[in-house]
């Protein structure tokens, strides 16, 4: 079933990304060349619930309260959007270079995507959204592909997508607690 986001958007500095696969969250099928993470996760039940998650996720608040450092010139995700998203303990981070590439205000869907831009240590794409099932259910999905472009991430090699994992169920034990309040 191909996933219909309404927002997708070709950004305005193309060359700033530094990969070529732009939007390939928002479809059915991620590309070849890439790790692949896809992770879901119940965070809660009704729509104030998902109203709630939907919130969270867009206005990175999800994001601070796992303890990232996230740097951003909009306080809501919208296509086009820089956002700098640092991981890391005391003065070691990572800081990590994004633009928002799409974003889903929906019904029952709301969430939004960044791809990396140069100097990010990975290059690809995670797309964060949540869904609300007919059932009343609220979902959370991160859904991601990317490969090293920094040597560190490289020398990573196999430990990098472990890390990726944890920190998608980090960020989902995180949206479950939000919503829970």
């Amino acid at each position: 079933m191909a996933r219909l986001i309404r927002d997708l958007a070709t950004p305005a500095a193309p060359m700033s990304l530094n990969y070529r696969e732009v939007g390939a969250t928002a479809r059915d099928f991620l590309p070849g060349g890439y790790q692949h993470l896809h992770h879901m996760v119940r965070v809660g039940r009704g729509r104030d619930a998902f109203e709630t998650a939907g919130a969270a996720v867009t206005t990175w608040r999800m994001h601070r309260a796992s303890g990232a450092r996230v740097r951003s010139e909009a306080v809501r995700a919208e296509p086009g959007v820089f956002v700098e998203v640092s991981l890391g303990l005391g003065p070691v981070r990572f800081a990590a270079p994004c633009e928002v590439i799409w974003t889903a205000y929906e019904k029952d869907r709301i969430g939004f995507a960044y791809g990396t831009r140069a100097g990010h240590p990975e290059s690809g794409e995670e797309s964060f959204v949540v869904d609300l099932h007919p059932d009343g259910t609220v979902w959370f999905t991160v859904t991601a592909f990317s490969r090293p472009a920094a040597w560190y991430t490289r020398l990573g090699g196999p430990l990098v997508p472990v890390l990726q994992r944890a920190y998608a169920r980090r960020l989902g034990r995180t949206l479950r607690r939000v919503v829970a309040g």
